[in-house]
């Protein structure tokens, strides 16, 4: 897909909105909410119930792999909590999404939200997007060329070795997370720390209370590998593999949206598995939309980018993943014959 040849009009998005407000899909879905939180909640609980009852037993790994869904899906409230989906003011939705991501899961959310709002604002930018920053992998051709170090020594083989990797992105944002909070400059930074100190020491004291030395370690390493995976996986089909912005490449902010952004199709299951982002390109358009809103807010800016003649790329699941691991191995090319020589 290229966008050299996009038409740039600024106005256009402004139609858009008009045409998602007069569908009602600006409104706030508190039940929705208050419904997909209850069960969340729940079973989080009911979980960690069933970890203590269940004591020193090699069946607690089944609850590893259960306990990496729960932190996912409590992630993704905590994403829409700070797109504030669910609450319209900022007081409430901080406070609730620093209990579900330093508190329940280990992750920082004034960190992360800094972060995220900076990919929002310009997705798949090379200078502009943290997400696509080549700290590990590389993401275009030019960032390959003058790569050195860690990403120029996964670069060749980076689509083989992208899901490996990504079981070590768990604790890549607890690391992340522990780093942001001994800086300043982060917002109620010490609230953001202690919030990150309990919720480690009670999930390791949990850990080594109830299991023995051994079984604790596997069940952190499989829980924190899958929910790695598991977050990268919903996160990832959104961008990877699509068009990258370089220096300097100006687009308005419906192309520039669209262009850079894939949808993920799949029914209700991929709905809720990936917490609404399969429809990134909505999502990113109308970031504070409810979750449960998108699918409606599709029809609408699919057939308006048919109007405008906009390219809208959706795909099945499996299909997102071979265009993002084709585009990894694509751009690490530069590196692979750089070594043949």
């Amino acid at each position: 897909m290229t966008i050299d040849n996009a038409v740039r009009t600024g106005s256009d998005f402004a139609e858009l909105s008009r045409r998602v407000q007069r569908a009602g899909l600006f409104d706030r879905r508190p039940g929705y909410y208050t419904a997909r939180i209850g069960v969340i909640a729940t079973l989080f609980v009911g979980g960690w119930v069933a970890f203590f009852a269940l004591g020193d037993s090699w069946l607690q790994l089944l609850l590893a792999g259960f306990f990496a869904i729960m932190f996912a899906q409590i992630a993704l409230v905590s994403h829409d909590l700070a797109h504030r989906q669910v609450f319209r003011t900022r007081k409430p939705s901080e406070i609730a999404g620093r209990l579900a991501g330093n508190l329940c899961v280990g992750m920082s959310y004034g960190w992360w939200m800094d972060k995220h709002t900076r990919h929002h604002a310009n997705p798949n930018h090379e200078e502009l997007d943290p997400d696509v920053v080549p700290d590990i992998l590389v993401w275009s051709e030019d960032q390959a060329r003058v790569a050195k170090g860690i990403p120029r020594f996964f670069g060749r083989w980076q689509a083989f070795l992208f899901f490996p990797l990504l079981t070590l992105e768990g604790l890549n944002l607890h690391y992340a997370s522990a780093r942001a909070v001994l800086r300043p400059g982060l917002k109620r930074r010490g609230l953001e720390a202690a919030l990150l100190l309990t919720h480690a020491v009670a999930y390791l004291s949990a850990l080594l209370l109830v299991l023995s030395p051994g079984k604790a370690l596997v069940f952190f390493v499989i829980h924190q590998g899958l929910w790695g995976v598991y977050m990268g996986s919903v996160f990832a089909p959104g961008h990877k593999g699509m068009p990258m912005l370089k220096p300097g490449q100006k687009l308005d902010f419906l192309r520039r949206q669209v262009l850079t952004s894939r949808n993920v199709r799949g029914g209700p299951f991929v709905d809720h598995a990936m917490g609404g982002l399969n429809y990134q390109i909505e999502h990113h358009l109308f970031p504070h939309l409810p979750t449960v809103n998108l699918p409606k807010a599709q029809h609408v800016v699919r057939n308006y980018c048919t109007e405008l003649g906009l390219p809208y790329h959706e795909t099945g699941l499996a299909d997102s993943w071979r265009e993002a691991l084709g585009h990894l191995h694509s751009v690490g090319e530069p590196i692979r014959r750089e070594h043949a020589h």
